[in-house]
């Protein structure tokens, strides 16, 4: 048994900067793509961290499942869906994916629907610069379980040692009256290597575990810091560079949406086929990380 990728969907829309609107339309794609209805969504996780207007309240990812038309039936026998925010910089996916198959594994659910993105929360950019790193993007990843020899294997995790090596904050003490639309992000210097040391440890315990003595079937998709990042892993581990699926970074990092667009773009593209397990990695502010071998499917190319 275990849990498997049925859809996905991704919102880099022209028309919004919202981070609620982009994964509120991620949402909807993931359902349509598949013909699963809104009602068939037990739980929604957002795992997403800059948000609009830097809203502290309500939970995000009500906002989100309001805005993707799931679970807005307040009859007394309709079907309900609860939703809440797992907040844990680049590497939440992974973390909301090991949310996601314990519920899932019990089968109080149908489907989890986890949704990621980020924006400035003045909703006035879109495009990563040096004061603000992170592209404007929504996405969501639909899961199911299964009973098929595929899917996710543990989610392995890691957290170094010594300051967070990236943090983001509101200065309080300068902010005046526009602290709904600022944010501050220091990224101390050599913060991409300490990121590394922590993703490789992840990425170590999830390959140790699975025994696997050739690693020319393996895709790997990791978190985007830089756009060398998942390149410097796969060459740490010895997973053939050509082997590593970026997503689009026209607009630079996607942060929590890395790895789902990542995904969405090889699958989009059929540059899966012919490979056997995809390693999923993540590092970001801890400095902390995360990683999960994914079975893929025969549907998205899998060697039967």
């Amino acid at each position: 048994m275990a849990v498997r990728i049925k859809s996905t969907g991704i919102s880099r829309a022209a028309d919004t900067h919202s981070i609620v609107e982009n994964s509120g339309r991620a949402a909807k794609q993931s359902l349509e793509r598949v013909g699963v209805r809104p009602d068939q969504v037990g739980v929604l996780i957002n795992a997403g961290i800059f948000r609009d207007s830097n809203t502290v309240e309500p939970a995000v990812s009500a906002l989100i499942q309001k805005a993707a038309g799931i679970g807005l039936e307040y009859g007394k026998d309709d079907p309900r869906t609860f939703s809440f925010d797992l907040m844990n910089g680049a590497v939440g996916v992974l973390n909301a994916v090991q949310v996601a198959s314990s519920i899932l594994d019990t089968g109080s659910a149908e489907h989890v629907l986890i949704v990621s993105g980020d924006t400035h929360p003045s909703q006035t950019r879109s495009i990563a610069d040096d004061e603000f790193p992170y592209a404007t993007a929504g996405a969501a990843l639909l899961l199911e379980h299964t009973d098929e020899p595929e899917g996710f294997g543990p989610v392995h995790t890691a957290i170094g040692a010594g300051a967070p090596a990236v943090e983001a904050y509101v200065d309080t003490a300068t902010m005046g009256l526009v602290g709904r639309g600022l944010m501050t992000v220091v990224r101390e210097e050599g913060f991409e290597d300490r990121l590394l040391e922590t993703a490789l440890e992840a990425a170590r315990s999830a390959l140790t575990e699975a025994e696997l003595a050739d690693l020319s079937g393996i895709a790997l998709i990791a978190s985007t810091p830089s756009a060398n990042f998942p390149l410097r892993i796969a060459e740490d581990l010895g997973i053939a560079v050509d082997s590593v699926r970026r997503p689009d970074l026209t607009d630079g990092d996607p942060h929590t949406a890395a790895l789902p667009m990542a995904y969405d773009k090889a699958v989009t593209e059929q540059t899966l086929r012919g490979y056997t397990y995809l390693l999923f990695v993540a590092a970001g502010a801890g400095p902390s990380a995360a990683a999960a071998l994914y079975r893929l499917p025969a549907l998205v190319g899998a060697p039967a």
